[in-house]
């Protein structure tokens, strides 16, 4: 039986063959009314993370783990994980792997991994805010749901391969670590026109609208950390919200809508007339009223609200069928330099007031530092393991 040590020998061996061949079979193919293929290959290679500064994949899952090693096998488990997302973003099988026919290319297939805060009693290096969130007023959390060690999150533009990906990942955690709990979820970021859109949840809002541009200073500052051996790296809040969609179709659209505080038909404000419109928290309509009420989410999160803190968000639908029953909602994902400075003052301020706590409810919580990204002959979390 071949070892997974053993198996780097022969998969070296048939990259290199594919890299002699591959050259010829498209040139043979290509003909002058053929357009050149679009790549959607992301490269894994960077100061960052691939994963992590792009918009909600079409398809994700999340997987956290236990941790059941010590800092070395720790290590020797990135190592792993490293040589097979470099393979799985590329479309090859990763060493080992036992379904290679499900390794395709083009399918942007990203793998994001992150540490629990228990990691960093290994490292002695915890970055700053990274803590278990408190429990909120509002929280119904299920140990099924939250807390882990370590984090894998996988996207994809198909499910078939983001399942392969992970599959591949499991069977390369063992014995270092075992599955907590698993998450799945879906994302439509295109447009009818296929232009790039926001994306909406499963209320039918549009889900992100005010987010720090991608490549902006505000994104840099929002995202990134510039602490010593964590420098390129971020912290990410997961949390499983429960979504009653049966008692939100009660509702007429107008009060969805004051809930919020943004049109549902293009996720504009309620001031405003474009997706991208600057709220106008002052306004007041004919009666008097804040036309953005006080409890509205919009308001209650916007940066001017919350003393300038800003996060980066994304978010992905989900059900979850136990027979006829189905239970729907959103993983909702949060990037920030510092979970206790930017989102906990950000979450404990909804928690007391949105007007959406009356249909949505938190059912999972777990935080992770995302380790900076890797170049070519280094692996993830290097700086902080090595």
């Amino acid at each position: 039986m071949t070892t997974r040590r053993q198996f780097f020998g022969y998969a070296g061996a048939a990259a290199a063959g594919a890299a002699a061949t591959g050259g010829a079979v498209v040139a043979l193919a290509k003909d002058s009314t053929t357009p050149e293929p679009v790549s959607r290959t992301i490269s894994p290679y960077g100061e960052h993370q691939a994963g992590i500064a792009r918009p909600a994949p079409a398809s994700a899952e999340l997987v956290a783990f236990k941790l059941a090693t010590d800092r070395a096998g720790l290590g020797r488990l990135m190592r792993l994980w490293t040589s097979d997302i470099v393979a799985l973003a590329d479309g090859r099988p990763a060493p080992g792997d036992t379904a290679p026919e499900l390794a395709v290319p083009n399918k942007s297939v990203t793998v994001t991994v992150g540490f629990g805060p228990r990691v960093f009693d290994l490292t002695g290096q915890k970055p700053r805010g990274l803590d278990d969130l408190p429990v909120m007023k509002h929280d119904r959390l299920r140990p099924a749901w939250s807390g882990g060690d370590l984090l894998l999150m996988v996207g994809a533009d198909d499910a078939v391969s983001v399942v392969h990906a992970v599959r591949r990942l499991i069977a390369d955690a063992k014995p270092f670590a075992t599955p907590l709990w698993r998450q799945t979820g879906f994302w439509d970021s295109t447009g009818a026109n296929g232009e790039p859109v926001t994306g909406r949840n499963l209320f039918g809002q549009v889900d992100g609208t005010g987010n720090p541009a991608f490549g902006t200073p505000e994104f840099d500052d929002t995202v990134w950390s510039t602490e010593a051996g964590f420098r390129g790296g971020t912290t990410l809040v997961v949390r499983r919200i429960r979504l009653n969609l049966d008692t939100w179709d009660e509702l007429t659209r107008s009060e969805q809508e004051r809930a919020v505080g943004r049109k549902l038909s293009t996720g504009a404000p309620l001031t405003g007339t474009a997706e991208h419109d600057e709220l106008d928290l002052e306004a007041r309509d004919a009666d008097g009223r804040l036309v953005i009420a006080q409890n509205a989410h919009a308001r209650l999160s916007h940066h001017s609200e919350n003393d300038g803190r800003r996060i980066f968000r994304k978010g992905l639908n989900y059900v979850h069928d136990t027979g006829a029953t189905r239970e729907s909602g959103l993983i909702f994902l949060s990037h920030q330099a510092d979970v206790a400075g930017q989102f906990l003052p950000l979450l404990t301020r909804l928690d007391a007031v949105d007007a959406l706590n009356e249909w949505t409810t938190t059912i999972g919580s777990a935080v992770f530092a995302l380790p900076p990204g890797f170049q070519p002959g280094e692996w993830i979390g290097q700086s902080l393991l090595s």
